[in-house]
């Protein structure tokens, strides 16, 4: 115990004392919050919605059968009440849903004009934006056909928008989320990689084979502290996000805490592997960049929306940590989400780091003994 505690202090002395490497650990997630933050913007062209129709007649259900052949739209759920608004919506899936008020039919004879309400989950602003646009063409193009076939006199159909959890649109409350996963992925596992690789590279990693230490206790000394920095990063991108970006945190800094720390296991287990795959760190570092950085940023939801990806794409998104972990962020950063409702995420990200500590111990030991 005495010359695993040793060893410990040492890698963090180490790492003190290598003052490019407290650049890449502190620096790096700064200028990455700070531009990405301010720079980044886009678009997105698909949906997942829901229908409360409190009239069911004719007209509406013509209307609701637009919406589901248009392919912008899915339509996923058909609800019975206002009280079913709310947790569809912190369930993540649904981003519109599409009121029609009662006697909605009778209104737009009688009166010429009805009202209908398009409540969309606005934690990503830019499909908000887009969905509702949509949703208020299909209707507009709707009317038109009413009018021209002089169905009703100069029907008028008023769509009445309703943004949840991000009502100013903010693309900001969209990527300051996404950038904790990309930063941690990046941080965690392009430092672990390196840290070990480096040691190959110097030929201190045979004496500390040769040495009491087991495998694991040097895998562990080596983890150890980039675990540490990794959770003062979350602290620090938190800081930023709140005083520099004002993004609002609804929900629990204890689960929070306990999901960012189940997603830097995951990341620092694939530096491990990384690290025995590779002889040096030139290697481990373009691995850990273009192997991992490009498909956390592309094909976890951080920039471009999953749902409007080709299916193969789909699909592999799904082996992505940082998908389930972008999911569970925004949820409890955005919408307040309680553990419940974010159970099924958390099992499969904790399922994927079981996996990579397990693989990475194995491919350790099969290299190094």
């Amino acid at each position: 115990m005495n010359s695993f505690r040793g060893f410990v202090i040492k890698e963090f002395k180490q790492i003190y004392r290598d003052k490019r490497t407290l650049t890449v650990l502190f620096g790096m997630p700064v200028i990455m919050m700070v531009l990405f933050g301010f720079a980044i913007r886009n678009e997105i062209n698909s949906a997942q919605i829901g229908i409360l129709d409190l009239s069911k007649d004719e007209v509406t259900r013509t209307i609701t059968e637009k919406l589901e052949a248009s392919e912008s739209f899915q339509v996923k759920a058909y609800l019975r009440s206002y009280d079913e608004v709310e947790n569809l919506f912190r369930k993540g899936d649904i981003k519109e849903i599409v009121v029609f008020e009662q006697d909605f039919k009778e209104k737009l004879v009688r009166e010429h004009t009805a009202n209908v309400q398009i409540i969309t989950d606005a934690t990503d602003p830019n499909l908000a934006n887009l969905v509702q646009s949509y949703t208020a063409s299909i209707i507009r193009d709707y009317v038109k056909e009413l009018n021209t076939e002089n169905q009703v006199q100069q029907a008028g159909i008023n769509p009445k928008v309703r943004m949840m959890y991000n009502p100013e649109l903010r693309s900001v409350n969209l990527f300051v989320p996404g950038l904790i996963a990309v930063i941690l992925m990046l941080v965690s596992t392009l430092m672990t990689s390196i840290s070990i690789t480096r040691e190959k590279e110097m030929g201190n990693m045979e004496i500390l084979l040769v040495s009491p230490l087991k495998p694991h206790h040097i895998i562990i000394g080596k983890v150890l502290p980039y675990l540490v920095l990794s959770v003062v990063n979350v602290i620090t991108i938190l800081l930023l996000a709140r005083f520099i970006f004002n993004v609002p945190f609804q929900g629990s800094h204890l689960l929070f805490f306990i999901e960012s720390g189940i997603f830097i296991l995951a990341a620092l287990a694939l530096g491990v592997f990384i690290s025995s795959a590779a002889n040096n760190q030139q290697t481990a570092m373009m691995v850990s960049l273009a192997g991992l950085l490009l498909p956390t940023v592309l094909l976890s939801g951080f920039i471009f929306p999953i749902s409007s990806m080709p299916v193969p794409l789909q699909w592999i998104s799904h082996l992505i940590p940082a998908k389930w972990f972008l999911i569970i962020v925004r949820g409890i950063m955005l919408k307040g989400s309680e553990f419940l409702l974010i159970w099924k995420e958390t099992l499969i990200m904790g399922g994927m780091t079981v996996f990579f500590i397990t693989l990475s111990l194995k491919k350790f030991k099969v290299r190094l003994q």
